[in-house]
């Protein structure tokens, strides 16, 4: 009797055992989510020292880089990012593709009355003609002009002026009389390079002759809106026989 009580007390031990290492095992597993709660051989001590000596190898590259950024800062220097930005806004505004205000000269050209028919013999001398109006918008370019516009609209170096019967077709788009010339700039010298212009002085004597408009105003509120048209050179090639 004695002999199973012992047998039977070594069972019920046996299996508190199993039970309390597996309660044991489940517990780690799902502590450590599937992985190794330490690293193999249990030392850890090299790993910290791996991950210490990345950290300051990645901390000495962002240093350099710091360094790095504030050499090429100090290199280009406040006056000197400044002097670029502002070349860059003459840029623009020398190629007028931003808006411009300022004061300057408002040139009005138009057409000879109906009562001058007797005065001419020919009547394309009573008419504005395209080679007129760019004789203007040149002597306004030599006054030193900021911007010019004909029509309201703005003019750069690859603008195109073509008299096309009696409209002025600018930029492929035709005007009609009368023909307003705009230029923004320093006033003095506008009218001083009007005077000096050839072409002008032409255009001033069939004024006298035939009546042909001209009117020049001087205004402190000229505004030139920004160019919106391409500002690529087109050009066309005759064709070769080949």
């Amino acid at each position: 009797m004695a002999a199973s009580t012992r047998s039977r007390a070594w069972r019920i031990g046996a299996l508190c055992v199993s039970v309390v290492a597996g309660y044991a095992f489940v517990s780690s597993a799902v502590t450590s989510r599937g992985s190794d709660l330490r690293p193999a051989g249990g030392d850890i001590a090299p790993l910290l020292q791996d991950r210490a000596r990345e950290v300051e190898l990645k901390r000495a590259s962002a240093t350099s880089l710091e360094d790095q950024i504030a050499g090429l800062s100090a290199a280009v220097g406040a006056p000197g990012l400044d002097q670029l930005i502002s070349a860059g806004d003459i840029a623009a505004r020398d190629a007028g593709i931003v808006e411009l205000s300022g004061s300057g000269l408002r040139i009005t050209l138009t057409d000879a009355p109906r009562s001058a028919d007797e005065a001419a013999t020919d009547p394309n001398q009573l008419v504005v003609h395209q080679q007129d109006i760019q004789g203007f918008v040149n002597a306004m370019w030599a006054g030193g002009a900021r911007a010019v516009t004909l029509q309201g609209q703005r003019l750069i170096s690859t603008s195109g002026i073509k008299c096309v019967g009696s409209t002025v077709v600018i930029d492929g788009v035709p005007y009609s009389p009368p023909y307003v010339i705009e230029a923004i700039g320093t006033t003095s010298r506008l009218l001083n390079a009007l005077d000096r212009s050839s072409q002008v002085e032409v255009y001033r004597e069939y004024v006298r002759r035939y009546s042909l408009g001209l009117q020049t105003e001087i205004d402190s509120t000229i505004t030139a809106p920004a160019y919106t048209g391409r500002v690529d050179l087109r050009h066309a090639e005759v064709p070769t026989d080949g």
